[in-house]
């Protein structure tokens, strides 16, 4: 039995501006809930959550997203639609033959807007890619805790992805920042047999540790690199009023 990874659930100030702009962006639906706003995935596009709290911090974030390019035109026009929703560039010390565009949303999450011929993404969809700081460690916990199998793992980076293809989920490897404060941004899953309570004691067994900061509705764990993530119960999975 493996859990679902539902969304990754981020913090921002105002959890609207940015959930408009990526479900403009991505050309989503907005489901507002009592935990915020939902931006539905599917079989194999990861979901967002946007939740009250922090915004975005270099630094401080331990995740970003990466949108892929069908062509040239593609990309600049990605570019140019962020930029008018709200996004600003964002100088992370890329060098200037590097073709991604590095921007920032409205609540001041870095992402990329990837080159078109990127043959890793190829095949992944618009979201290409959740890049995480990590070892590899929490790379293979990762892989077991879903089901993903492993599609990339070298120089202790790794890559998972679902069976069914899509977004892939990537950890960087050493050296990973000392973690000094909770994270902005957190998986989200749900138990994919409907057992809240044993998709914790599974992922209890597979390295995760439980944490005594429960909220309503969930079981809060940390994987091994002691990022925290929430077990939702099977009622998380999108139901509530669907406001765009």
């Amino acid at each position: 039995m493996h859990s679902r990874l539902l969304a990754v659930t981020v913090e921002a100030q105002d959890p609207a501006r940015p959930a408009e702009f990526w479900a403009a962006l991505l050309g989503r639906e907005i489901i507002e809930d009592a935990l915020g706003a939902f931006l539905p995935g599917d079989d194999t596009q990861l979901g967002l959550r946007f939740v009250p709290g922090r915004g975005g911090q270099l630094g401080a974030d331990r995740m970003h997203l990466h949108l892929t390019s069908a062509d040239p035109d593609q990309q600049q026009h990605t570019v140019a639609m962020a930029l008018r929703l709200g996004g600003r560039h964002l100088d992370v010390g890329q060098r200037p033959e590097e073709e991604h565009v590095v921007l920032a949303d409205p609540a001041g999450y870095a992402f990329c807007v990837i080159e078109h011929g990127n043959a890793y993404l190829a095949g992944c969809g618009p979201l290409g890619e959740l890049a995480c700081d990590g070892t590899r460690e929490v790379g293979l916990f990762w892989s077991e805790a879903l089901g993903w199998p492993l599609v990339w793992d070298q120089d202790e980076e790794t890559a998972i992805q679902s069976p069914r293809g899509g977004t892939k989920v990537a950890w960087g490897g050493p050296p990973v920042a000392p973690k000094k404060e909770p994270n902005r941004q957190r998986f989200e899953l749900i138990p994919a047999a409907g057992d809240q309570q044993a998709a914790v004691d599974e992922l209890v067994s597979l390295g995760a540790t439980r944490l005594e900061i429960d909220e309503p509705g969930a079981v809060t764990l940390a994987d091994p690199d002691g990022n925290e993530f929430h077990v939702r119960g099977p009622a998380a999975g999108g139901t509530g009023q669907r406001s765009r």
